[in-house]
């Protein structure tokens, strides 16, 4: 009969194939390439990959920019704060109105 630790499977034989952190990790890399190609910014992010900590948490690494990179990604990310629609109810950048 296997004990607990056993039917775990053993520590040393642990993949980051086997874990939900890492595909998690990996679709967000999938989405966030996505979205630099779309921007014409793939070449500025060559480290930019999937991997996990010694915990077996997920993380992105995004890797060192250029200052012009990061120049341009805050003006994106400016843009795309800006451009956040009005819903019913709320004000300017989806922030709610008061009615005083």
């Amino acid at each position: 009969m296997p004990t607990d630790y056993e039917s775990e499977g053993d520590g040393a034989r642990w993949s980051p194939l086997d874990s939900d952190e890492w595909y998690a990790a990996r679709d967000a890399v999938a989405g966030l390439r996505d979205v630099l190609i779309a921007a014409g910014m793939e070449r500025d992010f060559p480290y930019l990959r999937a991997d996990l900590n010694a915990f077996g948490h997920g993380l992105i690494e995004l890797g060192r920019i250029s200052p012009e990179t990061a120049h341009r990604l805050t003006e994106l990310l400016r843009l795309a704060l800006e451009s956040t629609y009005d819903a019913p109810g709320t004000g300017t950048n989806g922030r709610q109105q008061r009615n005083d």
